[in-house]
């Protein structure tokens, strides 16, 4: 599990290209690695891929064909900055929402817009998933956790502040980018909650 308050922005150092599956191998930036294990999850733009090595500096994921599919990480090239965050302790805070991890489609970026000391974005979302979107809810957008200011039909709006574009990637995000989106999960378990058991 993840919070979704992205730790720092690390880039792709190497990329493998394999048998339907890639290998990417990142730059882990001001991420601290010494507390990290071979089979350790690390949300990767809100992805949750397992550790499989390791140095100081860097460390490798294999991404599966399910995950190239289902996100954007497939798009990635040498040099592209992602967003890092370190699963879940049961010690930490929990700063932004739960998120899985597990990515439920991939967003377009519709229009950006420079408001006094924010900007405003409008993203269109899959429209299997826009259901799940509420005004002031929670949404995982590349990893990072933030708050739903508005919804028309498959189209959220949100309001980013000057400290998200810095610390993470949304920054570099324009109309016609494509990003990771994973939707609340209580809205997911209300759903099922409330369909008619005819079993």
């Amino acid at each position: 599990m993840f919070t979704g308050i992205v730790q720092t922005i690390g880039r792709v150092a190497a990329l493998e290209t394999g048998d339907q599956q890639i290998r990417l191998t990142l730059d882990a930036g001001a991420l601290p690695l010494g507390d990290v294990h071979l089979g350790d999850s690390i949300a990767v733009c809100g992805a949750c891929l397992t550790v499989t090595s390791l140095t100081a500096q860097t460390f490798a994921v294999d991404v599966s064909p399910e995950t190239l599919a289902h996100t954007t990480l497939g798009e990635l090239g040498i040099g592209a900055a992602v967003n890092l965050e370190k699963a879940l302790s049961l010690a930490d805070r929990l700063g932004g929402h739960l998120v899985s991890g597990h990515v439920d489609g991939v967003g377009t970026v519709v229009a950006r817009e420079t408001r006094q000391d924010y900007v405003y974005f409008r993203i269109c979302a899959p429209a299997a998933l826009a259901r799940y979107i509420a005004h002031k809810g929670s949404i995982c957008v590349a990893g990072v956790s933030l708050t739903v200011n508005g919804v028309s039909g498959a189209e959220f709006e949100l309001l980013l502040i000057p400290h998200t574009l810095r610390e993470t990637t949304l920054g570099d995000l324009v109309p016609g980018s494509r990003v990771n989106l994973e939707v609340d999960q209580i809205a997911r378990y209300l759903e099922r909650l409330m369909q008619r058991d005819d079993a």
